[in-house]
């Protein structure tokens, strides 16, 4: 698994695939979709299929995959190997969606919610497949939302091809948890290497295991959450423990668009300090140099901006 392509640029979402084995263009093919992320405030969430033609799935069924949660690291990793080297009758492919994507799609202007990101992810790569010559007549998923809805909408968007949703899917069919552990594979790996964009020095990369609720998770976010410019690309800004610690934590500042009084005044009238100060080297003895974060500046600004709207 190449993962370096993510790596160039972990502040969007890419597409990895293996090698389409020639016998999924020409037989039958079943296919399983999963993620791997979806709770976590800090990380990717990875969307994962695998797919095998449908006289293949004893074969997937012997290599004892499982669901991805109910195995150890290094247990997945082995899998994941195996499901690696089947590659003249297994495929799969993976997106991965960036902390940076999730939170600026669930932050625009017009409502798109992580269900509604996952549909489409998912989607899209049921889509690749089929594009890629993977002769689809079996599609299995683990459901986000309703499963009878999610399956309804799946069977109109692909007719011909037999689709079941169901929660748990990935311990029902091993399809599913071959996804799953692709997904999952390639989520902790990720999130293992970070590569911050950021200047924060020697990063501690004791996350704890990124959910809300995790103290070590709330440490990580406390320390490393600027006052100003919020947090680096690596946290799902909008998530609303991130949200929470930024309003009780963060410095308060007064944006010259808030009210209809603007600028410096203003915000000494509010006994608040313009955005603008904190460019400047008197602001409060900090080095707040602009070069080294203005790129989530201006991220956090332009979504503010559009939900003003």
């Amino acid at each position: 698994m190449d993962l370096s392509s993510f790596e160039a640029d972990n502040s969007s979402s890419c597409r990895l695939a293996s090698h389409i084995p020639e016998v999924c263009r020409t037989e039958d093919c079943c296919l399983g979709i999963d993620e791997a992320g979806r709770g976590p405030v800090l990380g990717p969430m990875v969307y994962g299929i695998c797919f095998c033609p449908v006289s293949k799935k004893e074969d997937l069924k012997d290599l004892k995959v499982a669901d991805s949660k109910t195995l150890t690291e290094t247990e997945r990793e082995n899998l994941f190997q195996k499901l690696d080297e089947a590659k003249s009758y297994i495929g799969w492919a993976l997106q991965i969606l960036s902390p940076n994507t999730i939170s600026t799609s669930m932050l625009q202007r017009t409502k798109y919610n992580l269900n509604a990101l996952s549909h489409d992810t998912a989607i899209g790569l049921v889509q690749y497949a089929l594009d890629s010559g993977v002769q689809l007549k079996e599609v299995f998923v683990d459901t986000v939302g309703p499963a009878e809805k999610y399956e309804e909408k799946l069977s109109q968007l692909f007719p011909g091809i037999e689709v079941t949703v169901r929660p748990k899917a990935d311990s029902l069919f091993p399809v599913v948890s071959a996804a799953s552990i692709c997904a999952k594979v390639a989520r902790d790996r990720v999130v293992k290497d970070w590569k911050f964009a950021e200047d924060l020095g020697e990063v501690d990369t004791d996350y704890g295991s990124g959910y809300p609720n995790d103290p070590k998770t709330k440490a990580w976010l406390l320390k490393y959450m600027d006052p100003v410019f919020g947090y680096p690309q690596f946290v799902r800004f909008s998530w609303s423990t991130a949200q929470t610690l930024m309003d009780s934590k963060a410095a308060t500042v007064h944006w010259d668009d808030d009210d209809e009084e603007t600028g410096e005044k203003a915000a000494q009238r509010q006994n608040n300090r313009s955005m603008l100060s904190y460019f400047s080297a008197s602001a409060g003895g900090k080095d707040h140099n602009p070069t080294r974060k203005t790129h989530r500046f201006f991220t956090e600004r332009r979504l503010k901006s559009l939900n003003t709207l």
